[in-house]
């Protein structure tokens, strides 16, 4: 474009302006090249004329278009110069109250001088996760970048803050670690981020001051490294300072102070602890009043004192420690105020003995008075031969205690420094780090001195390394888009750095000064000005010897050299650094300490001025650090830095201070303008500027400008192609734009005047469309009112019709009146007879009706009471004859068990003698397990040899019955039998005779399980006592290190003692624990090989269900109540443990006795089931078949009955021996009547136990009726009687080979049934092995646990160790006792519950007798004869499932952790839970209340772990979340409660629980209910959250509403992925229709439903709006429809689900507002009004943020003006608004399941054989 095409008529431009730096015109007469004059009007509608420089021709900036003003970045600035930056930055701050914006990679951050609620935790979650640029310009922007950036390269990072003083870099850098620790937090609980951000309120106390450009300046420099692990989380940091400016310590200029920490202890020295300080006010110090003011406005020393002293505190330092520093501050006070008088020669001067301050200043410091007195007014001279102590004149003396307090202050602030250090230091492995730089910006005053040339120096080589990052980074953008790349001229200050550190440089220069003995400043300069008058950035003054000139890259600085050299040697005499060595305060001797051994000061008299002292000492060489110069330092450190910085990825932040009177948003344009040269940002726009600074992506260029290009030129499949069309129509000069891959780049000015050709098509467009417009408007007038003509003749006309119809309709209203009245009234008197002729009816027909019933009721009950009656008299006959048997049974076995426990009585005297001799444990502990071994072994041993022993009877068997085919051709039938009776009988006494001594192994193994049981005691005793010692050597040491204050030496190798006694201690509790533990698994060890053990090869007896009577009925039976015995013995050896000290051997003998009777009775249940399925099936195979011989059957009837009496017998003999053991106990303690009770229920269940042994004799003695009935048949030939019962007496056949082969089969049936217990046991040890995994995986876990508290322990100081170790044994020991205390209410629970259910089952069994109906003797015999094939009665199943003890694992399993939701989900919802409560109903019908607890904590723990294992699937978490509120509503629906059963059916009140009230587990379960709330709720957010940005704000859902607007490096954050996915809100949709699908597939309650999708729309709501307050790129008018229209389909998808009513609409409110007001009009006062009647749901500060973010797409609409928005904020100024600017996202509103029953019929439901549920039974 030509000059003549830009600067036309009403061009706008920038001129140079002496007050505003630039001024805005605009050309008023077009401009032709070569013109001299340009004609220009001011703002102020004043006209001037511009000249022209001919020879330059240099014509005014550019004014870039009022869409570009107010961008976020000024590099999207299309005319990129001086005043556009400017203004650009001016009205972002005064119009928008924008602190922050963009400049390329450039931070610039403006000081508001004023607090801003911009820095909370809200604000920091929503730039969380954000690529820079895509939210407002923040420094948790930078700080965000910085961190992905870390996170993604693995490379360190650094933030480089700088600025003038007062420009805020302090708060900048302190927001900015703010950031990382919040984001990054430490994984562990050590708090490091809380240590890191402490170290900022002690680092500004000893490092800031009042200026008078910045109440808290910082005067040194600072680069913080915050430490990561691998996973990011902040782990440790580590703190460099640079160049303190120590002369503050001793002179401030006017309205200046010293530093804060001087003041704090003034403003709190009447504190108690600070008595001995001797401190008063600061105005009463020196040091603390040479800038006239000791106080700041708003700020209160002493309470920043108190956060002070709290930081020390969180970073480790001791209370001691505290005071010392305070001491040597306090000493530095008093240190100014010494006197120093001039003595009357003039060369020399004294100090007071009486000077109280100088007592103080020894005191505090714990030096010698004489000694400080003296070397304070006298030097020392040290030659090569003598050394001399001279008088110094008092100004010398005044520099030297100067001189001393700079060096004390110094040396402190650097140990202050060193200690924060160690206390942010970890030892954990440091991955990564970002490092913080709060370094000084560049500085220029009228008096520059030492440190300007420092920090100026400083700034040269980073503003070097910021210029060569921003080449390499433009460089980078070129050859990433593989457009041509151009060299660019940038400015390199490398000549001016040179001139500074090269060698002969003023650096080394001025150190070769320093080493001159009589070198002067003088001097120094003239070297300067002979080595460098000829450099380019050296000048030397006109007017001025002693000071020089450097042309730095912001601006010229002229230095004074006074005081240079002074500065840089930083001379302190050795004299008083020896005296400080040598202090009694161990603190401060070590301040001084260089690492080498200090040789002690010597002191002298002053007899004289002048003392010659002998040669022969060696004179002390000076410390090489005193030797090197500040300069030599600081240059050394500095090449540090900026390794370090050169090593990491740089990120920028450039603070500009406004203005110098510190008003809040006040602008200073020539202040600022000063401030942007210095820091580079103009740099960086001339870079920028000098390539191609505007870059659009192809996309956004085509929806932004295809308004410039016909219909028939775009190619909507070519967007690329379109674009380059367009350019090179528009653009004739091709090297104004560049095509890259994905972007255009445009030269400055280019944007500008494609919005210019943009603008004027518009305004063509506008045109055309008011024209049109304007005459549709008259023709709608026209039309309007020939319509109104037309409409008042209509409604005239209708008038008169209407009125003559209403007549008519009244007319005939009143006839249909009278005929409905007449009707009615006829019509109830004829009902009014009917219903009285049918209640007459009705009472006749009932009252004959009853009569019969009564009748026949009569009768029946008559019936009934002869049914029982004859019942009763048959059992009281049968009662009796048992009875007299029983007792004669009872007195024999009470003889041999009184015998036996006699005998046993003996041993256990025996025993426990033997128990007290033996002392050492662990000899004996492995003794034991040696022996257990040994018989480990030989159990397994015999059991081989028992096999082999079965075998070998297998073959006997198949041998007898060959000889019995050949022995049946010889003799008769009856001899065969008698023969083979015999066989069997010796046989099984050789079985009875191995199972004899396999019962004695067993005996013995149950003797040595009870010793170790014994010595696990002893063990946990000796742990006890262990503990005890623990914590008496705990509370040794604690009291030792009370007393260790005076003691320093003797207190560390104590400490050390102690401490290695605390580790052997522990390491020896930790080797009882690993005993204790290996014992207890060696123990479960021993129990499973004894549950393997338990299976007895051979036949087993095999007794039958209907032995016991009333089997079939509803009440239990007396083998039942066997079961319960066990929970009676544990009650009965509670009691006796507690008050009769009876002897604990009987009782855990009698509990395992009982025990393994209930075992063995369902052992012989389940295998008589197995016995009658086998002949069953056995008899169907035969039906068909010849008949066996009967011979074979009495065989087997008799092996049976055999096997039966003596299974019969030992249970008989245990019995009576348990019986009289504990009638014997019952005899020794009548005198507890509470106890001989207990003794009495025991001995009548045990007597229950009798008589069912008694059934199982009777059933014994009539199969040897049926064996011995089967051998006197003797018939040649018989049919088959019965085709139930098998007989081999088949005519006169002999016994063949197929017969033999039928038995040899019928064995193999039996040993099948033995393998199927085998299996059965089999599964039970898996299971028990699972469960001990699982136990040990928690110990692992608390191993672990516990050894990661160790090592933080060991990572404390001593004392904090034993504090630690203190509170950790309180706290273990409070738990324990809260365990206990728990237990033994349990136990007591448990007890009143036993005896209440043995009374009511003691009363059940009296009921059953009395009403036990008579059976005939026929009857009886009968059933006894076919007892073997009778079935159990089928009955009606009542809605509960039983299962064994031993499956519940499974069920577990199968139901909860292997469930797949996919696997339930044709069938009922909810069914898992459905089929728990049923197996919980049948626990709660038999009153066992240990299964129900088992299933119930099984149940929670098992879908805590499914949970926690799959916490990111929300199928899961929604089927979890349904069935675990189910199970509590069935708990509660079935629970008994009035209020639960209002709804339920008849038989839903019949299936209520009976014996247990579960409302402790109900709670449980709501508690969990909750969490699986909460984690559906975290699961459905992250899926949610990524998508709501794009959706709601970012995706067009109406097409081409929205314009793209120009900019910059929009979404240019380096940590982006290409290719980042965009989601449409059609995406949202689909996903919100997915988890409701989900959710009510599982059903899930629509209640619960509501809830959760109100807080999925609340959440949608928080992060959009969150998103549009803090972005000013979506704060338009077309984002405002575009939100509203979103939200329209948000709202319609709610109805369609019918989920209006669940509040989802009201959490959308304030987005609803927000939008709303994007539309609004603002202009006028009416219109704010509106706005603030409009907008309810958002604060103020809200409000008025979205009106500063309002930004124009177009040059037609009009910018939110500032007095538009004061007109709000006045409006709404009494608003009670929460302060907070952003909702809170992670907001949660409380969530409540309110109770819905179910309609489902349990006894209904069907359990689907997927499931694998085969071992539970319906009942």
């Amino acid at each position: 474009m030509s000059v003549n095409e830009l600067y036309t008529k009403y061009t706008r431009v920038w001129i140079p302006d002496p007050e505003e730096v630039w001024k805005a015109a605009e050309i008023i007469k077009d401009y032709k090249e070569g013109d001299p004059i340009l004609h220009l009007k001011l703002e102020d509608e004043s006209t001037i004329e511009y000249a022209i420089n001919p020879k330059t021709n240099q014509l005014p900036f550019l004014r870039n278009p009022d869409i570009l003003v107010g961008e976020n970045d000024l590099t999207a600035l299309s005319y990129l110069h001086e005043p556009a930056v400017l203004h650009n930055l001016k009205v972002r701050f005064l119009e928008s109250n924008h602190i922050y914006t963009y400049c390329g990679i450039v931070l610039v951050a403006i000081n508001p001088y004023e607090q801003m609620s911009i820095y909370g935790e809200d604000v920091i979650y929503a730039y969380s996760g954000q690529n820079m640029g895509d939210m407002d310009p923040h420094i948790f922007a930078v700080a965000e970048e910085a961190y992905k950036q870390m996170a993604r390269d693995e490379k360190n990072q650094s933030i480089i803050v700088s600025g003038e003083s007062g420009a805020g870099k302090t708060v900048s850098a302190k927001y900015a670690m703010r950031y990382f620790a919040t984001v990054g937090g430490s994984a562990s609980e050590t708090n490091v981020e809380e240590k890191v951000l402490a170290s900022s309120p002690i680092m500004e106390a000893i490092g800031n001051a009042k200026t008078t450009r910045n109440d808290n300046s910082s005067r040194f420099g600072k680069y913080i490294e915050i430490g990561f692990d691998r996973h990011f989380h902040i782990i440790g940091a580590n703190m460099r300072t640079y160049l303190l400016e120590k002369s503050r310590v001793v002179f401030q200029a006017e309205e200046e102070r010293n530093y804060h920490i001087f003041y704090q202890l003034c403003a709190s020295a009447k504190l108690p602890e600070f008595k001995d300080l001797a401190l008063n006010s600061a105005e009463d110090f020196f040091y603390t009043t040479q800038g006239g003011n000791i106080y700041i406005d708003g700020v209160d020393d002493a309470e920043d004192f108190e956060k002070t002293r709290h930081a020390f505190t969180l970073l480790g330092v001791k209370e001691a420690h505290q005071i010392s520093i305070f001491k040597i501050i306090a000493s530095i006070l008093h240190l100014g105020n010494v006197e120093v008088r001039a003595e009357r020669d003039g060369d020399s001067c004294s100090i007071s003995k009486e000077d109280d301050h100088l007592n103080h200043f020894c005191e505090l410091l714990g030096v010698e008075h004489d000694q400080m007195e003296h070397w304070l007014c006298h030097r020392k001279l040290v030659t090569t031969a003598e050394t001399y102590v001279k008088t110094m004149s008092m100004q010398q003396a005044v520099n030297a205690r100067n001189a001393l307090a700079k060096h004390i202050y110094a040396q402190l602030f650097k140990w202050i420094v060193e200690h924060i250090n160690k206390a942010l230091h970890t030892t954990s492995k440091q991955h990564s780090f970002i490092g913080v730089l709060d370094i000084y910006g560049f500085e220029t005053f009228e008096f520059n001195s030492f440190e300007q040339f420092c920090i100026n120096y400083a700034n040269e080589k980073l503003q070097q390394q910021f210029n060569s990052h921003v080449f390499k980074l433009e460089q980078e953008e070129y050859m990433k888009e593989q457009i041509p790349w151009t060299l660019i001229d940038f400015c390199d200050n490398q000549p001016c750095i040179d001139l500074i550190e090269a060698k002969l440089g003023v650096l080394d220069l001025l150190d070769e000064e320093c080493k001159v003995p009589k070198g002067t400043d003088q001097n120094w300069a003239q070297k300067l000005y002979d080595r460098h008058s000829n450099s380019l950035h050296f000048q030397k003054p006109r007017m001025s010897n002693t000071s020089f000139i450097i042309i730095h890259f912001a601006d010229k600085v002229e230095y004074q050299c006074d005081g240079f050299l002074e500065k840089n040697r930083d001379t302190v005499y050795e004299e008083h650094i020896s005296i400080l060595k040598a202090s009694k305060f161990q603190l401060v001797a070590d301040l001084f300490h260089d690492g080498k051994d200090p040789v002690p000061a010597t002191s002298t008299t002053k007899t004289s001025k002048i003392n010659v002292r002998s040669a022969k000492q060696i004179p002390k060489v000076p410390n090489k650090d005193h030797r090197k110069t500040v300069g030599h330092q600081f240059r050394n450190s500095l090449s540090l830095l900026m390794e370090t910085l050169n090593a990491t990825t740089p990120h920028y932040v450039r603070c500009i201070k406004p203005n110098d009177e510190k008003l809040s948003f006040s602008f200073d344009p020539s202040r600022a303008v000063q401030q942007l040269r210095a820091c580079g940002v103009l740099e960086t726009i001339r870079i920028s500027a000098a390539g191609y600074p505007s870059r659009w992506t192809y996309p956004d260029f085509f929806n932004r400008y295809r308004v410039l290009m016909k219909k028939k030129e775009i190619v909507l499949s070519d967007k690329k192609l379109t674009c380059k069309n367009l350019l090179e129509n528009l653009v004739k000069d091709p090297d104004k734009f560049q095509f890259g891959r994905t972007k255009i780049f445009f030269r400055a000015g280019q944007v500008a005047y494609l919005e210019k050709l943009r603008a004027d098509k518009f305004r063509f467009a506008c045109i055309m469309i008011q024209k049109s417009v304007r005459g549709w408007l008259q023709k709608v007038k026209y039309r309007k009112i020939k319509k109104a003509a037309m409409t008042m003749q209509r409604y005239g006309r209708g008038y008169l019709a209407r009125r003559l119809a209403d007549q008519l309709r009244k007319t005939r209203a009143a006839i249909v009146f009278q005929k409905q009245y007449r009707m009615l009234r006829v019509r109830r008197a004829y009902l009014k007879i009917r219903n009285a002729t049918i209640t007459i009816q009705a009472y006749a027909r009932g009252m004959f009706v009853r009569q019969l019933y009564h009748e026949f009721l009569l009768h029946h009950k008559a019936m009934v009471i002869q049914k029982y009656a004859r019942g009763w008299m048959e059992r009281k006959k049968f009662k009796r004859a048992r009875n007299a048997a029983v007792v004669i049974q009872c007195s024999y076995r009470r003889l041999q068990a009184r015998r036996e426990l006699k005998q046993r009585k003996i041993e256990a005297r025996s025993a426990e003698h033997f128990k007290k001799l033996n002392v050492g444990m662990e000899n004996k502990i492995v003794q034991l397990q040696r022996k257990v071994d040994e018989q480990s072994k030989e159990y397994k041993s015999l059991n081989e040899q028992l096999s082999v022993a079965n075998t070998a009877y297998s073959v006997e068997v198949e041998k007898m019955r060959k000889e019995l085919e050949q022995y049946r051709g010889k003799k008769g039938e009856g001899n065969q039998i008698s023969s083979l009776q015999e066989e069997v009988q010796r046989l099984q006494t050789k079985l009875n005779k191995a199972q004899a001594e396999k019962k004695q192994l067993e005996d013995i193994y149950y003797t040595e399980k009870e010793d170790l049981l014994k010595r696990l005691a002893d063990l946990e005793e000796e742990n006890a006592l262990l503990k005890h010692d623990k914590e008496e050597m705990n509370q040794r040491i604690l009291s030792q290190s009370k007393d260790s204050e005076d003691q320093v030496t003797s207190k560390t190798l104590k400490e050390s003692q102690q401490k290695a006694e605390l580790d052997d201690e522990r390491a020896r509790y930790q080797n009882l624990l690993k005993e204790y533990s290996r014992l207890e698994q060696r123990y479960d060890n021993l129990q499973e090989e004894t549950s393997l053990s338990r299976f007895h090869l051979g036949h087993r007896r095999n007794p039958s269900n209907q032995s016991s009577l009333g089997s079939d009925s509803n009440y239990p039976s007396i083998t039942s109540e066997i079961g319960d015995t066990e929970d009676t013995l544990q009650q009965v050896e509670d009691m006796g443990m507690e008050k009769a000290a009876m002897d604990i051997t009987v009782f855990l003998k009698l509990q395992k006795r009982v025990r393994d009777l209930e075992q063995e009775r369902r052992r012989q249940q389940i295998d008589l089931e197995k016995m009658e399925e086998l002949a069953k099936r056995k008899g169907n195979e035969d039906k068909n078949t010849a008949d066996p011989d009967h011979d074979t059957d009495s065989a087997y009837n008799s092996l049976k009955r055999q096997e039966l009496e003596s299974e019969n017998k030992k249970l008989k003999n245990d019995l009576n021996e348990l019986r009289k053991a504990i009638v014997d106990r019952a005899t020794q303690n009548n005198s507890s009547n509470e106890l001989q009770d207990s003794y009495n229920v025991l001995l009548n269940q045990l007597k229950s136990a009798n008589e069912e042994l008694d059934v199982r004799k009777e059933e014994v003695l009539n199969l040897r009726t049926q064996i011995v009935s089967c051998s006197q048949q003797k018939e040649p030939i018989t049919p088959i009687e019965t085709k139930k019962m098998p007989d081999w007496s088949n005519s006169n056949k002999h016994m063949n080979r197929d017969d033999a082969i039928e038995a040899y089969q019928g064995i193999c049936e039996t040993n099948k049934l033995l393998e199927a217990q085998l299996q059965s046991q089999s599964r039970q040890y898996e299971d028990e092995m699972e469960a001990l995994r699982t136990q040990i995986e928690v110990f692992r876990d608390e191993i672990e646990r516990k050894q990661e508290l160790l090592s933080q322990t060991l990572q404390l100081s001593p004392e904090a160790q034993v504090e630690y170790s203190v509170q950790q044994e309180i706290t273990r020991l409070t738990n324990e006792n809260l365990d206990l205390k728990e237990m033994v209410e349990k136990l007591q629970k448990n007890e009143k519950k036993l005896k209440r259910q043995l009374k009511i089952y003691m009363k059940k069994v009296h009921e059953l007798e009395a009403a036990e109906p008579a059976v005939q003797p026929e009857r009886r015999r009968h059933e006894l004869t076919r007892q073997a094939t009778v079935q159990r009665k089928e009955k009606d199943f009542e809605g509960m499932l039983e299962y064994y003890k031993e499956d519940e694992n499974l069920l577990v399993k199968n139901l909860v952790t292997d469930m797949k939701p996919q696997v339930v989900s044709a069938t009922v919802p909810c069914l898992p839970a459905y089929i728990l409560f049923m197996c919980i109903r049948h626990a709660d019908y038999m009153n066992d209340d240990q299964k129900v607890h088992s299933l119930l904590t099984s149940t929670i723990n098992a879908i805590k772990k499914v949970l926690k294992k799959h916490n990111d699937d929300i199928e899961m978490t929604s089927f979890w979340l349904a069935n675990t509120s189910r199970l509590l509503h069935c708990l509660k629906q079935y629970s008994g409660d009035e209020a639960f059963m209002t709804q339920n059916t008849a038989k839903q009140n019949e299936h209520c629980l009976k014996n247990f009230d579960l409302a402790e587990y109900r709670q449980v379960l709501s508690d969990l209910s909750i969490q699986i709330y909460q984690q559906l709720i975290k699961v459905a957010e992250g899926i949610l959250q990524p998508m709501i940005v794009s959706a709601m704000l970012e995706n067009e859902s109406i097409p081409s509403l929205s314009g793209v607007k120009p900019m910059g490096y929009r979404k240019r954050s380096s940590s982006m992925v290409d290719g980042e996915n965009s989601y449409s809100l059609e995406a949202v949709i689909r996903q919100l229709n997915a988890f409701h699908a989900t959710m009510c597939d599982h059903g899930l309650d629509p209640e619960i439903i509501q809830q959760v999708f109100k807080q999925l729309f609340y959440m949608i709501s928080a992060v959009t709006l969150n998103n549009l307050l803090l972005r000013k790129d979506v704060c338009s008018w077309s984002t405002g429809m575009q939100l509203r229209y979103n939200i329209s389909q948000l709202e319609e998808w709610l109805r369609g689900k019918n989920l209006q009513q669940s509040g989802a609409v009201g959490t959308m409110e304030p987005l609803i507002q927000a939008a709303q007001l994007l539309q609004v009009k603002k202009k006028t006062t009416e219109d704010a009004r509106a706005i603030c009647s409009l907008c309810t749901s958002l604060s103020t500060q809200q409000i008025v943020k979205i009106l500063n973010l309002y930004t124009p797409l177009n040059e037609f609409e009009e910018r939110v003006t500032v007095s538009f928005i004061r007109n709000i904020q006045g409006q709404l100024q009494g608003r009670n608004d929460p302060q907070q600017l952003l909702l809170d996202f992670k907001h949660t509103f409380p969530v409540l399941f309110p109770y819905t029953p179910s309609a489902l019929s349990l006894e209904t439901l069907h359990i689907p054989a997927s499931l694998n549920l085969d071992f539970l039974t319906r009942v």
